[in-house]
């Protein structure tokens, strides 16, 4: 169709070239929709960033990787809210939790679970020396109302705290941020999204479920895995994406193989090409 629509001349070659490309990238997004056919892969996500050993190099990192989010769903139009952000010593981020709000959020990002690596110039030695750097990614689905977790309130334990954040008065002073520790499964959760703590324990309470029901499905998806000898086992923990940016650059997916040497893009959020080749091969 569209090279009869060039042929009669309705359309410059730039025209069907570019209506071309648009028509692959839908049909590839239909693809892409289809592999997301388990019950979670609909909700929304929190995606949680811890800095690894290391001091200032991870915690840099870990900044870095949360820009690169934050991005991501910008261009995937998402609607994002930073829930909480522990500041670094000096530069960067110890922790982060981001929200992202939209169709599939889980499903697309459940397979950035793992630990991050990253090799380059360090800007932060006075020698400029090679330096390699660890963070980890934690997505977890959302909960929603159809969804019933039981947390028994003697499980609970809560402290509140002042926010780290740049802020008001209020802020700074008064002891909005919230902790809540869960007995037994051992998850803490931390949120100072607002000035008020009563929001903010809701919040909390709301990524503390949705935390318990990740773990569930971790632990279906273990026994699956343990039954199926011929599929790649994916450990939380384990390393799953190299960033190099000296002494040569290159972004490489381990699991998948997938790589660039366009480092700039992929910090820029264009992470599309390995969230598509995880669901090809392990969704």
């Amino acid at each position: 169709m569209l090279y009869d629509f060039y042929q009669e001349g309705e359309g410059t070659e730039k025209e069907v070239t570019e209506l071309y490309k648009k028509a692959v990238r839908f049909i590839e997004k239909l693809e892409l929709r289809k592999m997301l056919n388990q019950e979670e892969d609909h909700l929304a996500a929190i995606v949680a960033i811890n800095a690894g050993a290391g001091g200032t190099e991870s915690q840099d990192w870990a900044e870095m990787l949360m820009r690169m989010y934050l991005r991501w769903g910008e261009r995937n139009n998402y609607k994002t809210k930073v829930l909480d952000v522990q500041e670094g010593d000096g530069a960067g981020i110890k922790s982060a939790s981001i929200e992202f709000e939209g169709d599939n959020a889980y499903g697309y990002l459940k397979g950035e679970n793992g630990v991050h690596r990253l090799v380059r110039l360090s800007p932060f030695d006075a020698n400029h020396k090679r330096h390699t750097s660890f963070a980890s990614v934690y997505a977890y689905p959302i909960v929603d109302e159809k969804i019933t977790i039981e947390i028994n309130p003697a499980d609970l334990s809560w402290d509140t705290f002042r926010s780290s954040g740049p802020g008001g008065q209020n802020v700074n002073k008064v002891e909005s941020a919230v902790r809540v520790r869960h007995a037994p499964s051992g998850i803490v959760v931390e949120c100072q999204e607002t000035r008020s703590q009563i929001q903010n324990r809701e919040k909390a309470l709301t990524m503390l479920k949705s935390q318990l029901y990740e773990l569930e499905l971790r632990k279906k998806r273990e026994k699956i895995d343990a039954m199926e000898s011929t599929k790649r086992k994916i450990e939380w923990g384990s390393q799953i994406r190299s960033y190099v940016f000296h002494p040569y650059k290159m972004v490489k997916d381990l699991r998948t193989g997938v790589e660039t040497s366009n480092v700039q893009s992929v910090m820029d959020g264009e992470i599309d090409e390995f969230i598509k080749a995880y669901l090809i091969e392990f969704a």
